[in-house]
């Protein structure tokens, strides 16, 4: 398994992750709306929290990247809500 490879397989476990708790904390479900909303939300999460120059100060780097996701998938949860 090439190093690129890796880094999708760690990206969409961390995205499946973010989802799942997403969807305990605003509802919802199934694997691929879990999965759906985790990868787009490390998108938006990672956008907000650079843009706004909000830091943890987690020195874990994948915790960082699971939450700054799961706020992200919260997110855009929400606003699909809200548009549906």
């Amino acid at each position: 398994m090439s190093i690129a490879t890796e880094a999708w397989v760690v990206f969409l476990l961390i995205g499946l992750v973010a989802g799942f708790l997403a969807s305990l904390i605003v509802g919802g479900g199934g694997l691929i709306g879990c999965l759906l909303s985790g990868v787009i939300g490390a998108f938006v999460g990672g956008y907000l929290f650079n843009a706004l120059g909000i830091s943890l100060g987690i020195e874990n780097a994948l915790v960082v990247q699971i939450i700054h996701a799961t706020v992200g998938a919260i997110i855009v949860t929400l606003i699909a809500r809200l548009i549906a």
